[in-house]
């Protein structure tokens, strides 16, 4: 059985730990490169059977990985090594916004040590339609879809908007499910995290950290486009605004 390719998560380990040391190689020998090769065999992504593969994630492999990273900077003098799409396209993510690629990665590595990462159940759309995810990693997606989904967050935050006597609708595009829907659509909305997981870090999700979405917005400010898994209601409001003309809302996506 060989071993399967890197993951945008791995990657988002490696590549920081690239960047960290200067965008040079590290040696199999450096204990950096043999704590990332357990945390990597750590990760909540692969079947045990994997896990079992002679070499995978050894620190043999971490520091050809690495090569990877550093020998295929933009700035890097020598020949460079064959890698794959994926690999360059995290070199250009650490690149072209390295402060939050190494908050991405600080944020795995909070998740994996403090257990949470492990605990979360795989969740429905934390890979797009054709199973891929953005440059951000899958695991990150599921932990921020898993907190949107409690139940308990969410009526919260339902409440303290009909508290406050406004409506309850979508804060992008204004969809009131009650209006459309009568009945059956009062007190329903999505709930979606103005900021991302590797932002925010790991802290206990507050109130103000909510917006309320139609299933439609919420799924458009989680999709991956361009290496971005992430939109805040005010971006996504923001492209709406500026796209060609568009047609009215339409029936909801299922909700997520």
């Amino acid at each position: 059985m060989k071993s399967p390719a890197w993951t945008e998560d791995e990657l988002v380990l490696a590549g920081a730990l690239v960047v960290k040391n200067g965008w040079r190689e590290l040696r199999t020998g450096n204990r950096e490169v043999q704590e990332l090769s357990e945390l990597l065999r750590s990760l909540p992504l692969h079947a045990p059977e994997v896990l079992a593969i002679a070499g995978f994630r050894s620190p043999d492999s971490v520091s050809r990985k690495t090569t990877d990273f550093a020998s295929n900077h933009p700035d890097y003098a020598g020949k460079p090594t064959r890698c794959g799409e994926p690999t360059l396209r995290m070199i250009n993510a650490f690149t072209k916004r390295e402060a939050e690629m190494l908050q991405t990665a600080q944020a795995l590595e909070e998740g994996i040590s403090s257990g949470q990462l492990q605990l979360v159940p795989p969740q429905p759309d934390e890979a797009d339609d054709t199973g891929s995810t953005a440059i951000e990693g899958r695991l990150l997606a599921r932990w921020a879809l898993f907190r949107e989904r409690d139940p308990k967050i969410r009526r919260l935050k339902i409440q303290k908007v009909q508290k406050s006597g406004q409506p309850l609708r979508c804060e992008v595009c204004d969809f009131d499910f009650s209006r459309a829907y009568g009945p059956l659509g009062e007190g329903y909305i999505e709930v979606h995290h103005v900021t991302p997981l590797h932002i925010s870090g790991t802290r206990e999700t507050r109130l103000e950290d909510l917006a309320c979405l139609c299933a439609n917005c919420h799924r458009m400010c989680h999709r991956s486009r361009s290496g971005e898994s992430w939109r805040t209601p005010d971006a996504l409001r923001a492209m709406i605004d500026t796209s060609v003309p568009h047609a009215p809302h339409a029936a909801p996506a299922s909700a997520s």
